[in-house]
């Protein structure tokens, strides 16, 4: 599936500000194995590739769940974008984007194009995607964007399940 056609899907976006200029939050949001630190719901992540043309790596979710992130196009100091999913399964495409915001603040912006629902109508798919999908999704997204605002402040580790279960992931 050629990338732009994941734009088509239905999505969620979820943002926060943090105290942290863009250059930091770059260095954060890029560095190896990142999410062990600061994804509420992330029991591991693990590297399989990370080099500067070619960066990929594993996911494992608390409740076992293991998604590979496939790093698409990487804009230095701005953002990127993945494919996640099950190996071999239906991907996902994730966006996650850098604003500066002033001297020592920025804003991160996580736009989820889920896979789910997309074999339906789309008119058909609006009510479970609604009421199911995007609540789950932003309950998840404000959790994974906390959990960096905790790491940030506290220069620890974000505790698992920070701001409580989630029924897709814990």
């Amino acid at each position: 599936m050629q990338l732009n056609q994941y734009l088509n899907r239905r999505n969620i976006s979820s943002s926060i500000v943090l105290n942290l200029n863009r250059e930091k939050l770059w260095e954060l949001i890029t560095s190896p194995g990142h999410l062990n630190n600061c994804h509420p719901f992330c029991k591991t992540n693990d590297i399989i590739r990370w080099e500067d043309d070619c960066h990929e790596d594993v996911l494992t979710y608390l409740n076992g769940l293991t998604y590979k992130r496939v790093f698409q196009n990487w804009d230095p100091g701005y953002g990127y974008d993945l494919l996640i999913g099950e190996e071999n399964g239906p991907q996902s495409h994730v966006v996650w984007k850098i604003h500066e915001i002033a001297e020592n603040q920025s804003s991160l912006t996580i736009t989820v194009y889920p896979y789910l629902l997309t074999h339906w109508p789309r008119i058909l798919s609006f009510i479970p995607f609604s009421i199911w999908i995007k609540p789950r999704l932003g309950r998840y997204l404000d959790s994974v964007l906390s959990g960096f605002d905790y790491f940030i402040k506290k220069n620890e580790q974000v505790p698992r399940n920070f701001k409580g279960k989630h029924p897709w992931f814990s």
